[in-house]
């Protein structure tokens, strides 16, 4: 590709950009499948390589670990050695490592497998996200081209755990792992032709102890927050947080006295990132909820991994057509209030949700989860937008990565919070069992559905049927309780975002924006010049 300078780019959206926003949808198919796929493959290769309960653990949350800890170091090497560079060599590891983990002969080797997963992901997201930022650096274009990558991920959420269904029938579980090598071949075939290069030349090499305390500040933190919902409070979990708190306090002050920072936290001080990136945040918390609703339909409702899968899709497709359709509603109406009145939606598709308290709902369950899909589309397509728009060009990849890092954080928390919630709603609604139970049962159903279930096996039917039924309508009204809560955090942040971004304009009064030259201010999302942000570097499209 012809070198160009910064300053020159095109506004974006010629025939060649649309085709590279295509080849960005590959890498972001990639994330998607491995995201979406594991739980439903993790019960028979678990047998199959006869992993542990802990190991089991391992394998599930391995790359989520790696993801979120070098999200924050990925997004300042792509700035540093090129983004489509970065991109390129995240694949080829995806791809390459889809071999030996889909022949794993141990959990050992599937859990480094699932390490380098993670590490590769790492790479793609803000490497993605710095690409559309320079492609297309006209508002109305971005905010349309983050749209389409967007639903290219919730679509291949949707579809991953159907193909693998599919493969799963057919073929050895090491044969979901396989999906990633067609697609990976497609990338690297394509990427080096349509994608352009971006990287800032005046950047300095990378801060090692910069990147140390981020990965002890956002690995601890994951982890801990992960083992509280799994087990509750306890001594280990809670230092786990204690210290990846520690690191971060650290981290940030580190950054605030470098010249040339791991991480420039002073983009938090520019308004439309900042609420951006909490909302974000947000959005990662609220879909805590989807662990109960797994749990509900495969365990109250009895309905297999494939068939919760096909029955979500149209919840799915849902937010997949509001994503679509929300650069059509921001050029006349502020961001921030589509953002607002999206969360309102959520939080009265959350409301429909609380009067489930038994079996036998799932048509409610489906409206609630189909009108929260489709108000959560507006958040998970403009909060990326604001934060892309808002930060300097040479600054996109950092700012991405604080963007999915704090979305991958939100995560973690909406499973810790929800998850303590719920599982006390089912706790006590498990107080009193019927008669006849004994103590280890007892103690099992009280402990989750899960240990209901099994504690089932050995006592009399009429007996275990009172029992599940009680669990069942347990963990039922634990979904509601959940549900609730979610619908008055999506309240709040309603709230939050009408005021927060009430400033930044519709994208049919924001001019076409060059990428800013070295000597320039960028402008910030509301089209005005920035004046508390970091001089802009020029950057080099090749």
């Amino acid at each position: 590709m012809e070198a160009t300078t910064a300053s020159a780019a095109p506004a974006g959206g010629t025939r060649r950009d649309l085709l590279g926003l295509a080849v960005l949808g590959l890498p972001t198919l990639l994330i998607a499948l491995d995201n979406s796929v594991l739980y439903l493959v993790l019960p028979r290769l678990s047998e199959d390589l006869r992993a542990g309960a802990t190991e089991q653990l391992w394998i599930a949350d391995m790359s989520v670990f790696m993801m979120a800890g070098l999200l924050v170091t990925a997004g300042a090497l792509g700035d540093r050695i090129g983004r489509r560079r970065l991109l390129l060599l995240g694949s080829a590891c995806l791809g390459a490592v889809s071999v030996p983990a889909a022949y794993a002969v141990d959990p050992a080797m599937l859990i480094a497998c699932r390490a380098l997963v993670g590490a590769a992901s790492a790479a793609l997201v803000p490497s993605i996200m710095g690409l559309i930022r320079i492609m297309f650096p006209d508002a109305r274009r971005h905010a349309c081209a983050i749209a389409l990558w967007m639903g290219c991920y919730v679509g291949g959420t949707a579809l991953g755990p159907v193909a693998a269904g599919t493969l799963l029938d057919a073929f050895w579980w090491g044969s979901v792992f396989l999906l990633n090598l067609p697609v990976t071949l497609v990338l690297l075939v394509l990427g080096p032709r349509l994608l352009p290069e971006y990287r800032d030349p005046s950047a300095g090499r990378l801060h090692l102890p910069s990147v140390l305390l981020s990965l002890g500040a956002v690995l601890p933190v994951t982890y801990g927050l992960k083992e509280l919902a799994r087990d509750g409070a306890g001594t280990a979990p809670l230092l786990a947080v204690a210290a990846g708190t520690a690191s971060a306090a650290l981290f940030v002050r580190l950054q605030r006295s470098l010249a040339d920072p791991l991480l420039d936290v002073r983009l938090l001080r520019i308004r439309a990132l900042g609420s951006a990136v909490s909302l974000t945040a947000v959005a990662g918390v609220l879909s805590g909820i989807q662990l109960f609703v797994s749990l509900y339909l495969q365990t109250v409702e009895a309905m297999s991994p494939l068939r919760t899968a096909v029955w979500l899709l149209p919840s799915t497709l849902a937010t997949v057509l509001a994503v679509q359709a929300t650069p059509l509603l921001t050029r006349w109406i502020r961001p921030g209030f589509v953002i607002a009145g999206g969360l309102v939606i959520v939080a009265a598709g959350h409301l429909v949700l609380v009067p489930i308290h038994d079996a036998g709902q799932r048509a409610l369950l489906m409206a609630g989860l189909v009108v929260s899909s489709l108000g959560i589309g507006p958040l998970s397509a403009l909060c990326a937008h604001l934060v892309l728009r808002s930060a300097p060009p040479d600054r996109a990849g950092s700012a991405a990565s604080l963007n999915e890092t704090c979305g991958q954080l939100g995560m973690a928390m909406g499973i810790a919070v929800l998850g303590v919630l719920g599982n006390a709603v089912y706790q006590g609604r498990m107080g009193v069992l019927p008669p006849g139970i004994p103590a280890d049962a007892a103690a099992a159903a009280r402990d989750s559905v899960v240990g209901a279930a099994t504690a089932t096996a050995e006592l009399p039917r009429p007996v275990a049927d009172r029992l599940v039924a009680q669990a069942d309508a347990a963990l039922a009204h634990g979904l509601a309780g959940v549900a609730a809560a979610c619908g008055a955090i999506a309240a709040a942040a309603a709230l939050v975002a009408a005021v927060a971004l009430r400033h930044v304009p519709p994208t049919a009064g924001t001019a076409d924006e060059p990428v800013p030259r070295a000597d320039e201010p960028a402008a910030d999302a509301a089209g005005s010049p920035a004046t508390d942000r970091t001089p802009t570097a020029e950057g080099n499209l090749h």
